[in-house]
């Protein structure tokens, strides 16, 4: 049996007979296990099946502003139809993360893992495939379905499979193979507008190879066990649990080592009834929608706006423009934020990545001299992409796969999923009506409001760093947990 053939059907005389080894000294909880568990193999590989649905999302980000600006021409497309095209997988992801993220708390993380995977394959073939303008919008509306139902489930997986002290990193690893997916779009797309390809069809390949990642990895999700917590918390198998998490720790945690934990159950009226899971919903959805709205919005119309600072340089000039800002200040952002995430505290993090963003875009936005030449706008425009990686780009996807309960874990992260989703359709509108309106330094100064509104919303969240998902999320407490169980004041905070 390998380390993903793990029995749905085993049961508790299946789990006793494994031998107690490793961690099994006690009788503890599936998630107390986790919680100290080793970061292992199974985790490492985890992470790159994962990590392939953010690598899908980035390089779709990054192509379509390209296919946007060689359809416009060859379709003859209005300002506001190439926002459909360039916004309509924005806007599927809107829907898709509140849609799977509701249904992996009811049927499980694992069935809607691959459902996703298989969804982002037939959209990007579908786009690719697409005679005309509204079919496009349509295809690409089914591609963002599935990117954003992997935003939760990805999110939630991770956190879940993995221990305490590295939780941060693990998640930050999954979201950072956005980074591979940043730098790979505009170089395939350089070498297919070098080529010598006409762009009728380079446009089509673009589109077409992003189904690529999700076909990779479709089989091997398939093959993936259900998250241990949530199989013994929300569906009262923990025998079940206990075997699979005795296979994917490479047998240091035994499964005659779990004990019975009690269920939990939440409604969904319940949830959003709740005060605390509004105030949490508020942190994580606000911050992401706000973060979303400025950095979807600058990215995609990052072509547009370095034709404003450099209004000569070629299409190509521009890709190479674009890739080294990604190489020289995103990729080390992405490098930094799995490195020190978990020292500096995942809500820390966030207040530190918005606070220099508004920074750098007030910079911009006040001094008119910095937008007209190329090097010092790249610069502080490119510094502001280095903490954008190291900060909310990161955070916002790590912080709601911590907060929320397990029964509502999924639930919570596609809300703030879906709501920060929505805010990158609204900047991908809304950024290039404003640069029309009230030019590039106004449309920066709007970013940097945002950037300190998000920053503001950071806080009324609790700080997860090295702490258990059952103490940020309450579940002890909730559960009437003992004492010594359960976090002091001064940690929930």
């Amino acid at each position: 049996m390998t380390e993903f053939e793990v029995s749905e059907t085993a049961g508790a005389s299946d789990a006793q007979e494994i031998p107690p080894t490793g961690l099994a000294a006690s009788t503890r909880t599936v998630s107390e296990l986790l919680d100290e568990a080793p970061t292992s193999r199974f985790h490492r590989r985890a992470v790159v099946i994962s990590g392939m649905g953010f690598f899908t999302d980035a390089y779709d980000l990054f192509v379509i502003g390209i296919v946007g600006a060689i359809v416009t021409a060859q379709w003859h497309l209005s300002t506001t139809q190439t926002s459909w095209v360039t916004g309509s997988a924005i806007l599927g992801a809107f829907v898709g993360a509140f849609v799977f993220g509701r249904i992996a708390d009811v049927l499980g993380r694992k069935v809607v893992y691959t459902v996703v995977a298989l969804i982002m394959i037939i959209g990007a073939i579908g786009s690719a495939l697409a005679p005309g303008f509204l079919l496009l919008v349509l295809a690409r509306f089914v591609l963002g379905l599935g990117i954003g139902g992997d935003y939760p489930v990805s999110a939630v997986l991770m956190s879940e499979y993995a221990n305490r002290a590295d939780r941060g990193r693990l998640v930050g690893l999954v979201f950072s193979m956005q980074a591979v997916g940043l730098i790979v779009g505009p170089l395939f797309g350089l070498i297919l507008l070098s080529s010598g390809l006409s762009q009728s069809l380079a446009w089509r390949v673009l589109l077409g190879a992003g189904a690529l990642p999700a076909a990779g990895v479709i089989y091997l999700r398939a093959r993936m066990p259900e998250s241990p917590r949530f199989r013994a918390r929300v569906k009262g198998q923990a025998s079940q649990a206990a075997h699979e998490l005795h296979h994917f720790t490479a047998g240091v945690i035994a499964a005659s080592s779990v004990a019975e934990a009690p269920r939990r159950r939440m409604s969904v009226r319940q949830f959003i009834t709740n005060p605390r899971m509004l105030l949490l919903i508020l942190g994580t959805a606000g911050s992401w929608f706000l973060f979303d709205y400025a950095y979807y919005g600058n990215t995609i119309s990052l072509p547009s706006i370095l034709l404003e600072v450099a209004p000569h340089a070629s299409l190509v000039g521009k890709l190479w423009l674009t890739l080294g800002i990604f190489v020289v200040f995103a990729l080390p952002g992405y490098l930094l934020a799995v490195w020190k995430i978990d020292s500096i505290g995942h809500r820390a993090l966030q207040v530190i990545g918005f606070a220099v963003m508004a920074a750098c875009f007030l910079v911009l936005g006040l001094v008119p001299a910095l937008t007209v030449d190329v090097v010092p706008f790249i610069a502080i425009f490119g510094f502001s992409y280095l903490f954008t990686e190291f900060g909310p780009n990161t955070t916002t996807f790590v912080l709601p796969s911590e907060v929320f309960p397990v029964e509502m874990r999924t639930t919570g992260h596609g809300i703030a999923a879906g709501i920060g989703k929505f805010g990158a359709f609204v900047g991908v509108f809304l950024v290039p009506q404003l640069e029309l309106h009230v030019g590039l330094r106004g449309m920066l100064l709007v970013a940097a409001g945002a950037a300190l509104v998000g920053m503001g919303l950071t806080f009324v969240l609790p700080e997860p760093a090295s702490r258990s998902l059952e103490e940020v999320s309450g579940e002890n407490r909730d559960a009437g947990a003992p004492a010594s169980s359960r976090p002091s004041a001064a940690a929930r905070r």
